[in-house]
């Protein structure tokens, strides 16, 4: 028979099924049998012509499901065009062109949907917009949200110093128009001066991030190997191969600037080529 439990043993089985949800969340940041570092894949050297050849990869995966994708892609667009919307008072229209650019830290996260489209398309499966979502049933969404938390902590630390250039060199007190900002930046020895320096700032930011991230999230998504080991080896690929994947950098964010001039609509093809792309970049760079 059904018997109404006291609170002390309620509160006692709560506890329980909190520490058994914690532990397993613990053996996702770990990675399968809890291996960490214990046992890292080996790191290939690349040229300049597998960053070609993924890039060609990256764009059959995205016209082998090309309506889906785009459909699933145009989030991107509206989602930075509401970041748009929200800067636009003449308070925050400082950090314009800081939330534009900071795109690139957090593509990384907004392509582990992509990711899992190549990885099912590699196994010879007809994928379609549904497959993204997959990924939530992976052992390693827990490392995947864990380390997409680094990479946003890491893109408000770049708006935070963005925000501490402009108050340096043209604040405190808030552009009054677009225009006079805009004038202030272009014909001022201190506008000529915010500009160099956030651009050297967020050339360290970038460079933090595809040293951290560039197969990563792939690596998790592929092996569940745990935060420790994916972010290890991906800063290993960064040393091993570093000017391919300097170039590979410059593409990327070459590929979300110019997808991102025409009113951000671009990165609806910009972002799932990019992503499909590194996916066959991992598997160039890391052994299986």
């Amino acid at each position: 028979m059904d018997t109404i439990r006291n609170p002390i043993e309620w509160s006692l089985d709560q506890l329980k099924h909190s520490a058994h949800y914690f532990a397993s969340v613990g053996r996702s940041l770990a990675g399968d049998e809890g291996q960490g570092l214990a046992k890292l894949p080996a790191v290939n050297h690349i040229g300049l012509d597998d960053i070609t050849g993924a890039l060609r990869r990256g764009f059959d995966d995205f016209r082998a499901s090309r309506s889906d994708v785009l459909a699933l892609s145009v989030i991107y667009p509206i989602a930075g065009l509401v970041l748009w919307w929200l800067t636009s008072n003449y308070n925050a229209l400082p950090l314009l062109f800081p939330i534009t650019a900071g795109f690139a830290l957090l593509g990384p996260l907004a392509a582990v949907g992509l990711y899992e489209m190549s990885l099912q398309r590699e196994s010879g499966k007809q994928i379609s917009w549904f497959d993204a979502f997959g990924v939530v049933h992976s052992p390693a969404f827990g490392s995947m949200l864990a380390l997409g938390a680094v990479l946003l902590a890491v893109f408000l630390l770049w708006l935070a110093a963005a925000e501490g250039i402009y108050v340096a060199y043209l604040g405190p007190a808030p552009p009054t128009s677009a225009v006079a900002f805009l004038r202030a930046v272009f014909t001022t020895s201190a506008g000529w001066s915010m500009a160099v320096t956030g651009i050297a700032v967020g050339f360290l930011f970038a460079a933090f991030v595809l040293a951290i991230s560039a197969v990563s999230f792939p690596m998790l998504l592929d092996r569940n190997c745990g935060i420790a080991a994916a972010v290890v080896t991906s800063v290993r690929t960064v040393l091993t191969n570093p000017l391919p994947m300097a170039v590979w950098g410059f593409v990327v964010a070459g590929g979300l600037l110019a997808g991102s001039i025409p009113a951000l609509v671009g990165l609806v093809v910009a972002v799932p080529v990019l992503g499909h792309a590194t996916w066959h970049l991992y598997r160039k760079l890391v052994a299986r």
